[in-house]
């Protein structure tokens, strides 16, 4: 019995490495990395469609000016053509069409002054949003890596995981059955040492004492009937 014991003792080794080696695929650094990273472009993605909104808005207003002033121009252009097609003779007609142009060419030089505002607002409107957009690039390359790093860093974990825990059932296969399960079932209320050795009068599974006359019994058992810590519950391997 003592045998399967100290078999039992390699076995919880492999489970532990096994705990060790998920803890490390669940706090892989380059996973932080990923997520830094991705939040970031979380963030760079509001300030880039919030920028290019307001340019778009900007470039509306700035066309609908544009077409506003071409029309004004055109009107005024016509207005012009009737006046010296030798149509008109009215010297009050031709006045008041000289008025008309004058006042259709003050609307257009506003109205271009305004359209002339918008383009000095969208310029930096534009600088902003290119900047942005080579960050964003820059910053998907950036995922790409951590991504590819992660998933490296996962692979290697996970065939390590795989190599132990091929190793760990074919131990456990060599053991009798109802002592495994004691034996997951003292490490699941143990939260981690299921088996531990007993030297002396200490359990080296939670480090603590049991009585000096118990350890001697347990030490003559021969591990027959199975003893288990006072402290911790964890079967002991005498």
């Amino acid at each position: 019995m003592t045998g399967e014991l100290d078999v039992l003792l390699t076995l919880q080794e492999r489970d532990s490495t096994l705990e060790r080696l998920l803890h490390r695929h669940q706090t892989l650094p380059e996973r932080d990395a990923l997520h830094g990273a991705e939040a970031h472009a979380t963030q760079l993605d509001a300030r880039l469609s919030a920028t290019r909104a307001d340019r778009d808005r900007v470039a509306r207003e700035e066309q609908q000016l544009d077409d506003e002033a071409r029309s004004l121009a055109e009107k005024a252009t016509e207005v012009e053509a009737r006046m010296y097609s030798g149509e008109v003779s009215s010297p009050k007609e031709l006045q008041a069409m000289q008025a008309d142009v004058e006042q259709l060419r003050r609307h257009q030089r506003t109205i271009e002054n305004r359209e002339l505002e918008l383009m000095e607002a969208r310029e930096p409107l534009d600088a902003t949003v290119g900047d942005l957009e080579e960050q964003r690039t820059a910053l998907a390359t950036e995922i790409d890596g951590h991504a590819a790093a992660l998933g490296t860093a996962e692979a290697e974990i996970i065939a390590e995981m795989q190599t132990v825990r091929a190793a760990r059932d074919e131990l456990a296969a060599g053991i009798d059955p109802a002592l495994v399960r004691e034996y997951e079932r003292c490490r699941s209320l143990a939260k981690g040492a299921g088996v531990a050795r007993l030297v002396g009068t200490t359990c080296q599974g939670c480090h603590l004492s049991i009585p000096a006359i118990e350890a001697e019994q347990i030490k003559r058992s021969g591990g027959q009937p199975l003893a288990h810590c006072d402290n911790c519950g964890a079967i002991l391997v005498p």
